[in-house]
């Protein structure tokens, strides 16, 4: 058989966490917040309470820094590709750190931790004496669809 034809990919997966809030969302979410922090807090600046005004003003503000940083979080991601011959796990820090782990898929063993009730707690690909998780930021329903998907093509990659 061509070596180019089996090293075709047969599995590609891009992992990436779900943010279940847009931006258009979060931008009408910071006008309320706003929008209620200006209206109450001249309500106690008309009373005289004024430190109220800046202790809400705070409140705000770290709403949106807590936001602001899970956005950036939401920007790690995995990249899971499995040919016949080669199976690549590429992960991306959300500061743009990128590693890249390789496994001979013969030799690869896809672990699942399962719980009870939790379902899919934990996912990795062990093999040659090193293992990498995967899909550490997934729901549970994802982990359970990436796990019967990638350990079909794994199955399928061993198989030949």
């Amino acid at each position: 058989m061509d070596e180019t034809i089996r090293n075709e990919p047969i599995f590609h997966a891009r992992l990436t966490p779900h943010r279940s809030l847009g931006p258009k969302g979060f931008r009408i979410l910071m006008g309320v917040f706003i929008f209620v922090w200006l209206t109450t807090g001249a309500v106690f600046l008309s009373l005289g309470a004024w430190p109220i005004f800046g202790f809400f003003g705070l409140d705000v503000l770290l709403v949106f820094l807590a936001f602001r940083w899970n956005y950036h979080a939401g920007r790690a991601h995995e990249e899971v590709e499995l040919s016949p011959l080669h199976l690549a796990i590429r992960k991306h820090a959300p500061s743009g750190k990128q590693s890249e782990h390789g496994f001979n898929p013969f030799w690869a063993k896809f672990d699942v931790k399962r719980h009870e009730f939790a379902g899919i707690t934990r996912m990795s690909v062990a093999g040659e004496g090193r293992a990498v998780a995967l899909g550490g930021f997934l729901n549970p329903d994802d982990r359970e669809s990436f796990a019967k998907a990638f350990g079909a093509a794994l199955g399928q990659a061993k198989r030949g």
